[in-house]
């Protein structure tokens, strides 16, 4: 009897078990469908932007897969430029297609792969070892798109000597140049140059040396400043070494200003280096804006309100004193103070992680033409951008020279391209180089160089960084030959002479480069008298020979070439 109770009360406890059991199950099924429902349908569509949380996780895993003695392999190259232009070659023909030609990723393929390919020049792969590159070209990265290449050791270094010397091209969105900004607000304190040198040693030395760092000298201290022999006489030499304070300017022209109180002012001649000759200054109506709103005498247009807040650093307008003279480290990277003291990435501001309006903007603040928003300021007319640095809006400060399509003017061709020197800005921000990201800075080093303009490299092979033969940014021609119709070495080779004419008044015949990048055809010449590339080098031939050589071009639009 004992045994058949302990049963029957067994038996509820075994119903209540089985029961939650099967409630259990019930509700697993119940999740793993919802779960189902939720996650698998589309869950192999590689539209979606991968989670957070799986890029650090997938990155995680993807570096620790890795072996350690494939890490700690070394590129055997080095930086040897021919390398960098085999691997660039090679970039172009295996990887471009989904990395984009300057390693953004963002192409038709790359923006459909899953996970997306990664920004070559970002941080983290800055931070990735060559040998983990080499790695992953050779072997492939599994459930990516990144296929394994059976290319020779040699080839796939070469490799990663271009994806380390990748075209400097910056982002298109504002994001993260308003985090900085706002973060630079905390201090306001400048610090000069010198500052900057125990840490940046040799790009100090490299910058040093630039016509930026000797914009303005002292003849004082720097005796080989003034590049004439003032002991001989000449009509319109009515001055001597002691009426200069400063000299400015050593390629194209220099000028000399003399200081009167605590204003500094032009002397009115002014040296032709190119022709050695002297030429009389003084900037007559109808040229610069400004010049009807002073009186019509050097010794009263000072180069305080005019000149001296492009060469230098934190010029105020209160007090006319400077931090220092020239074209210094915090003119491009704002106030340092608090990074001189602490010096880390996020307490100064660096152009070269702007997007790409404010990163140009750090160049087009004096390399154009323009006027301040606000004009008069304290009574006096401005030709610079009063109260900018490169934390803030150019544009809320700043505005490009205005110009009338179809009209000539001091600053201006009909077709809007800059008449005269200091309209690069004016012309770039009108170019597709600028529209796709590319800044002043992708082409010139501020640091200097040992390269005239202070270009990154010389000839086609700046321009070639990004463009080639059938490549993504073009031209689309077998060869350089076969796009410009010039042979190899020649001057019409070369990219700049039809895209960079010299067309750009400094200085009486001297002139400086467009940089539209617009080819500007014979018949632009016929019709708007604007100087083109095709007869700037033909001088003894005629506009309409040019025409009719252009015509003859079976791989050139017709249409365009006669415009």
């Amino acid at each position: 009897m004992s045994t058949i109770g302990s049963m029957s009360r067994d038996m509820p406890r075994r119903r209540r078990i089985l029961i939650w059991l099967a409630s259990f199950f019930v509700a697993i099924v119940a999740l793993a469908a919802s779960l189902y429902l939720l996650f698998v349908p589309g869950l192999s569509s590689a539209r979606g932007e991968p989670p957070a949380a799986e890029i650090v996780i997938a990155t995680w895993l993807l570096h620790q897969s890795v072996p350690d003695e494939a890490k700690r392999s070394i590129n055997p190259l080095g930086a040897d430029p021919a390398d960098i232009t085999a691997g660039r070659d090679l970039y172009r023909a295996k990887c471009e297609v989904c990395h984009a030609y300057e390693g953004g990723g963002k192409t038709s393929i790359g923006a459909g792969e899953y996970p997306r390919p990664p920004a070559l020049r970002s941080a983290a792969i800055a931070a990735t070892p060559d040998g983990e590159l080499f790695y992953h070209i050779r072997h492939g990265i599994r459930n990516t798109g990144m296929p394994a290449w059976n290319l020779p050791d040699r080839q796939i270094w070469q490799l990663v000597s271009y994806i380390r010397h990748l075209p400097q091209v910056a982002q298109m969105t504002a994001e993260p140049v308003a985090a900085l900004a706002a973060a630079s607000e905390v201090q306001q304190h400048y610090v000069g140059s010198a500052a900057c040198k125990s840490c940046h040693e040799s790009i100090f030395a490299r910058w040093s040396k630039t016509r930026m760092a000797n914009v303005v000298r002292d003849p004082r201290e720097h005796p080989d400043a003034i590049t004439p022999d003032l002991s001989k006489p000449d009509p319109l030499l009515n001055f001597s070494k002691d009426d200069i304070a400063f000299v400015y300017g050593s390629r194209w022209k220099q000028r000399y200003f003399k200081k009167i109180g605590d204003d500094y002012f032009p002397l009115p001649a002014q040296w032709d280096v190119a022709h050695k000759i002297w030429r009389r200054y003084f900037v007559a109506n109808g040229t610069d804006w400004w010049a009807t709103l002073y009186p019509p005498d050097n010794f009263q247009r000072p180069t305080g309100p005019l000149c001296d807040g492009c060469h230098s650093v934190n010029y105020d307008i209160n007090t006319k004193s400077v931090t220092e003279w020239n074209v210094g480290c915090e003119r491009c990277h704002g106030p340092g103070e608090a990074h001189s003291k602490k010096p880390v990435r996020d307490n100064i501001l660096n152009p070269a992680r702007f997007d790409y309006v404010h990163a140009s903007d750090t160049c087009i603040q004096c390399h154009s033409q323009g006027q301040p928003l606000k004009n008069p300021i304290q009574g006096k007319y401005y030709d610079w951008p009063v109260g900018f640095d490169v934390g803030k809006n150019l544009a809320d400060y700043w505005k490009l020279e205005e110009h009338k399509l179809g009209e000539t003017t001091f600053t201006h061709f009909p077709d809007g391209t800059g008449h005269k020197n200091r309209m690069q800005g004016n012309d770039f921000v009108q170019s597709l180089m600028y529209a796709r990201g590319v800044t002043c800075f992708s082409c010139h080093d501020p640091h200097g160089g040992e390269n005239v303009a202070m270009v990154r490299k010389t000839g086609n092979a700046l321009c070639l960084d990004c463009h080639g033969p059938n490549a993504q940014a073009g031209p689309h021609a077998p060869s350089v030959e076969a796009h410009s119709h010039h042979k190899a070495g020649s001057p019409g080779n070369e990219c700049i002479a039809c895209h960079m004419p010299k067309i750009e008044q400094t200085i009486s015949d001297q002139n400086v480069r467009s940089h539209t990048f617009h080819f500007v055809t014979p018949g632009d010449t016929e019709t708007m008298k604007i100087p083109n590339a095709c007869n700037l080098c033909h001088t003894d031939k005629t506009t309409e020979w040019a025409k009719d050589a252009l015509a003859s071009w079976s791989d050139r639009s017709p249409w365009r070439m006669s415009r």
